[in-house]
Formats: structure tokens, C-alpha cells, sequence
């Protein structure tokens, strides 16, 4: 694994934490009539802690681009979930809760996890699959999953329904993150032009305002328990599965290596989520407390 990969990886993945945690701070004040609208977007706007996690977060996905562009997407995805780390370690600076058994357990599975699935994978690049049908099935899944999680959401907002909008959300940043990658490729084969002329970044920048949208709604009707855990285990296992499926990555597949990344992978997820219910993370601001109109002087 390139040294340079594994920084832009971890940097990009700190910028998301740090990002998430800020963004939520404000979001969990937001009017509940904002729930699933643009007009959440705007009302947030108005208030400098959100603007600084959502600073945070484009620093981050910048940062992940150039991971992407310089590694395989089946290399790169678990690195930018250890992004509950940095989460993990702003939240216990806020909340001064100790880490305790169960935090430790947490960080030990998902850093554990990461390391046996690209140790036992050894992600390499490929080409690319040039079937234009594999890759709409493989989107159209991603994108159709992520349609039915949220049409459901919106029937149980304060009951599963964050959960449901962070896994949607994940599912499609997990598909921005493989055509940011097949953007940046087509950058560098042809340059802007090359780049423009093709419908790959149009779809990342849909794919970026919509999932931001339905993480914000995620982060305003719950804690961020309930929403970043979710998030954060859908988006690297949607991006595997973009890379292995029609961008050409391999990943070893003997028994012994399959078992290992099932391993790693399933330790990722349930590190994902000890570490999202840990009384360190955020719990919401009560529902009575956000029936009306945004304050920015309360929560900057």
C-alpha cells in the first residue's frame, strides 16, 4: 500500500469525522418541518458551526478524491470509515465521557477490521468493465436500495427512520465515491474536456447534494448514535462493491483470504457500531426543543 494513499486516506477520513460531528451539533436544532426538504440546507447555512462541518466534510471528500484517484476504491473505502475515529475522539472531547470497555472494543474491531481486510485482500487495480449494463445494474441497485430506505424513512422519521436515511446516504456516497474515481480517470486521459463530456460528474455532484440532504435530515430528527454508525458502515461496503463490480479492482480469493475479509469486513461493522452507541456520541436535542426556527446564536 502507497504511504501517500494512506495519509490522503486518514486525512480525508479525520475531515469527515470532525465534519459529521460539527454538522450534527447544529442539524439536531433544525425544524422539524425541514425534514427531507432542500429548505434544510438553507435554513443551515445560516449557522457558522454547520458551515464549518460542512467545510470540514469538502476538505474531506477532496481529500478522498485524490486518495481514489491514487488507489484502488476496495483500498481507500475502509481507510475513509475509520472517519468514526476522529468522530469518536471529538465527541469524548465534548461530552468528557470516558472510552471504557466498550470503547475500546469498538476501536479495536474497526482499526483491526481495516488492517486483516486490505492485508488478507491485497486490493489491486484492474480494467475497468467496459459492459455498460454491469454498471447500470450495479448503480441502479445502489441508487434503487437508497430510494426505498428513504420512501420508508419518511413513514418512521423518529423511530428507524435516521438510520434508514444514513445507510441511503451511505449507499450513495459509496457510488459518488467509484464515478469520482472514473472522473478523475477520464481527467487524466483526456483533461477537462474529455472530464465535461461525460455524464459521470454531473451524476457526483447529484449524487453529493442528495446524499447531504438526507444526512443532514438523519442528524436533525436523532442522535448522531443513531445516524453516523449507519452511515459510516454503508458507504465502504457500497464502494467495495462498485470497485470489485465493474471498476476492475481484485481482491484475492483463496478460502483463506475470503475468510479473512469476511472477517475484517464484518469486524468493521460491529466496531462501526459500538462506537456509534457509545454514550460519548451526541444525543439529540429533545423534539420540543426544535418546533421552531433555527437559532444561530444558540448553536455557533
Amino acid at each position: 500500500m502507497s504511504l501517500q494513499v494512506l495519509i490522503l486516506a486518514v486525512s480525508a477520513a479525520c475531515c469527515l469525522g470532525f465534519g459529521f460531528v460539527l454538522q450534527q451539533n447544529a442539524a439536531q436544532r433544525a425544524p422539524l418541518n425541514d425534514f427531507l426538504s432542500p429548505r434544510l440546507l438553507l435554513d443551515l447555512m445560516k449557522v457558522p458551526r454547520w458551515l464549518g462541518g460542512l467545510g470540514l466534510m469538502v476538505a474531506g471528500m477532496a481529500l478522498g478524491a485524490v486518495a481514489l484517484g491514487q488507489g484502488e476504491i476496495s483500498l481507500v473505502e475502509p481507510l475513509l470509515a475509520t472517519n468514526l475515529l476522529f468522530a469518536m475522539a471529538l465527541s469524548r472531547h465534548q461530552t468528557k465521557q470516558p472510552l471504557g470497555s466498550q470503547g475500546w472494543a469498538g476501536l479495536a474491531l474497526l482499526a483491526g477490521g481495516v488492517t486483516a481486510f486490505i492485508m488478507a485482500g491485497q486490493p489491486t487495480g484492474g480494467a475497468a468493465i467496459t459492459d455498460p449494463m454491469r454498471h447500470w445494474l450495479i448503480i441502479g441497485v445502489m441508487v434503487g436500495a437508497a430510494l426505498l430506505l428513504t420512501t420508508y424513512a419518511k413513514r418512521s422519521r423518529l423511530s428507524s427512520g435516521p438510520a434508514l436515511l444514513a445507510v441511503a446516504a451511505g449507499l450513495l456516497y459509496g457510488v459518488q465515491d467509484a464515478l469520482t474515481r472514473v472522473s478523475g480517470q477520464r481527467f487524466s486521459e483526456g483533461g477537462f474536456v474529455e472530464l465535461m463530456t461525460g455524464w459521470q460528474p454531473y451524476a457526483v455532484l447529484v449524487l453529493g447534494v442528495t446524499g447531504l440532504v438526507l444526512v443532514q435530515s438523519a442528524f436533525e430528527t436523532a442522535s448522531l448514535r443513531m445516524s453516523l454508525p449507519a452511515l459510516t458502515a454503508a458507504q465502504p461496503l457500497a464502494g467495495i462493491a462498485c470497485g470489485v463490480g465493474f471498476l476492475g479492482d481484485q481482491l484475492r480469493t483463496d478460502p483463506g483470504a475470503l475468510a479473512w475479509e469476511s472477517a475484517g469486513l464484518a469486524a468493521i461493522v460491529v466496531g462501526i457500531v459500538l462506537l456509534g452507541l457509545h454514550p460519548a456520541m451526541p444525543s439529540g436535542a429533545p423534539v420540543r426543543e426544535r418546533a421552531g426556527a433555527l437559532q444561530p446564536s444558540r448553536l455557533s
